[in-house]
């Protein structure tokens, strides 16, 4: 179908069923970041293909609203004859809505797409207006994607205790206490890291997220019911995860949370986290339903001792492999061979999977030379990949996921002769990176509190960053993982505690120009004086030919200058010959360097 016919089909099946408005969010039933092949709905029925938005269909329009990371993406995709384009966060949904339907008016919605802490405030709002907010029995996307790819079956892999540091029994019990400590007799968990942190098992079910799709209950004496398909389950299970966990097929989880409200159990639900499908059936069926927290959660992110050491030793490879790469783009680029962002991306996942447990990229490398940098989340595969040119800066934003752990790492580097404007600018980027990886703060500080520390060189200029400054990062799981996250967010936030680990990243973004991003992943770990401090654990060299030196402190020089240090010494067993040669010389010290490459 061409996508004018999919938007008329849908209309269609909005006229029979009296809807003034359909619902299309970028989400699955799982509500993850990452969303396999045969759930991206909203993909299917706009070419949209960024992480995060969501569509509006009324029969006269047809709205897409996203967050500043695709505000240009989401034009280049998406026919503005066809669309319109809202600002997710300017101008949210529910408000379009509000303005723009009358009193009786109907919005259609299907409830496994939308968290059910969704479904309460837009209730409770359209209600006001006298809007009505009708939960659909069927998908009318569904019903029209004849194409629609099937589900793979892939079978789970059970994750050795070297790398989890804890038994997935001691680990049920111990969040089977916080439940009883609730006064709740089961806990919904619905994030699929959590039940795959759990469990102490991967999965290949969605990209780059190694985790098994499926729902869970969880009770208090740490048992488990796990509903999923039956064929993804490996031998020797039962041994792995020990006593207590009981396998259903997917489609029988209604019928365990009917049995719960027939017993009027009280049952925690996470509303940002489970859909509201599953939260209306425990309502439904009579069961009490208590608000509160992903008790998983919170453990997950602190990591242990084996988790921290295999996230060290995994970043260690990882920057082998970074390293290897820039050493080979310069090496092209000072030959006159200037690739496209798809085969420079490419060329970055073979030296990750020249490494031995290399399980997976951990994100769709972004790769952006020029002015694809402009845009925070640019991606090579939408269009047609340009090529680097003379005399600007490369992007390139990647990752991987090992048995030990997940990295996240990005780097710009100048191709040819950087700018005095590239150079102030990756300078004020770098000296806001090295701010945060210096701070020591006291225990109770969220992230929200040192945000400001990673952007005051920008601002001292007017200038700004349209995203977050850090994400947390699982082990072996999530790239993007909660509750920790750096970014200017009004209003309460996640307090940093020790074992989590988090992104530092600040970056700068001139539309149509470039843009800069540097970021390492750093451990919160307990300081000499009892406050905390950050762990950088991700080695791989800056690019010194875009430093202005005139710009740096002493004090910052000097963190360079020790950062650098330890690239060499952690880099240098695994790197021989020319890379380990460039290595040296990428790391020599500042500001006694040399230029990179001669204008041709």
């Amino acid at each position: 179908m061409h996508l004018p016919d999919k938007l008329s089909a849908v209309r269609q099946y909005m006229a029979d069923k009296n809807i003034s408005a359909f619902l299309v969010p970028r989400a699955d039933e799982y509500l993850g970041e990452y969303v396999p092949k045969q759930n991206e709905r909203l993909a299917w029925i706009s070419g949209f293909t960024g992480s995060a938005g969501m569509l509006i269909i009324t029969q006269e329009k047809a709205i897409l609203f996203v967050d500043g990371r695709y505000t240009i993406q989401v034009q280049q995709q998406c026919s503005s004859d066809i669309f319109e384009f809202e600002h997710l966060i300017d101008n949210p949904p529910l408000q379009w809505l509000i303005q723009h339907l009358s009193a009786g008016d109907c919005v259609g919605f299907d409830s496994r797409l939308h968290s059910y802490q969704f479904y309460t405030r837009a209730h409770d709002e359209l209600s006001a207006k006298n809007i009505s907010l009708t939960e659909l029995s069927e998908n009318p996307i569904d019903l029209n994607w004849l194409d629609r790819p099937d589900a793979e079956i892939n079978v789970a892999l059970l994750l050795e205790n070297k790398f989890t540091g804890e038994t997935s029994l001691n680990k049920r019990q111990r969040i089977g206490e916080k439940i009883q400590e609730q006064g709740a007799d089961a806990a919904l968990i619905s994030q699929l890291d959590s039940i795959a942190w759990l469990l102490n098992i991967r999965g290949n079910d969605v990209p780059h997220l190694p985790v098994v799709m499926g729902r869970a209950i969880l009770y208090p004496s740490g048992d488990m019911a796990f509903c999923t398909n039956l064929k993804k389950i490996p031998d020797g299970f039962s041994e792995h995860v020990g006593e207590g966990v009981e396998i259903y097929a997917e489609e029988t989880f209604n019928e365990l949370i009917q049995t719960l409200g027939k017993q009027n159990q009280k049952i925690i639900i996470d509303a940002n986290n489970t859909n509201t499908h599953a939260a209306l059936r425990c309502i439904e069926h009579q069961a009490e339903v208590i608000q509160g927290t992903d008790p998983v959660l919170l453990p997950k992110a602190q990591k242990n001792a084996a988790e921290l050491e295999g996230m060290r030793h995994c970043h260690i490879r990882d920057g082998s492999a970074v390293s290897r790469y820039l050493h080979w783009i310069e090496t092209e680029v000072k030959a006159q061979r200037f690739h496209d962002e798809g085969f420079l991306s490419d060329r970055l996942e073979q030296f990750r999977r020249d490494l031995p447990d290399l399980v997976d990229l951990s994100f769709a490398t972004i790769s952006a030379a020029g002015s694809n940098a402009a845009m925070a989340h640019y991606s090579h595969t939408n269009g047609t990949p340009a090529n680097l040119s003379a005399n600007t800066l490369y992007l390139v934003d990647s990752g991987g996921q090992y048995l030990g752990g997940t990295t996240d790492i990005t780097r710009t580097v100048a191709i040819g002769q950087p700018s005095e404007e590239h150079r102030e600018m990756f300078t004020r980027v770098l000296k806001g990176h090295i701010a945060l990886a210096s701070a020591i703060f006291p225990k109770g500080t969220a992230g929200n509190q040192l945000d400001v520390l990673a952007r005051l060189p920008l601002w001292e200029i007017g200038l700004d960053f349209d995203h977050g400054t850090g994400h947390g990062v699982g082990c072996f799981l999530s790239v993007h993982e909660g509750p920790q996250r750096i970014a200017k967010t009004t209003g309460p936030s996640a307090p940093l505690l020790t074992g989590m680990v988090l992104s530092n990243e600040p970056g700068f973004y001139k539309e149509n120009s470039y843009g800069i991003r540097c970021e390492n992943l750093m451990i919160v770990k307990e300081h000499t004086s009892g406050m905390l401090e950050f762990e950088t654990i991700t080695f791989a060299p800056f690019d010194q030919t875009l430093i202005n030196e005139k710009l740096m402190t002493e004090t910052e020089i000097n963190w360079l200058n020790q950062y650098h240090q330890q690239v060499v010494e952690k880099l240098a067993p695994f790197l021989e010959n020319d890379a380990l040669q460039w290595l040296h010389q990428a790391t020599s010290r500042f500001p006694a360097t040399t230029e990179k490459f001669k204008q041709a």
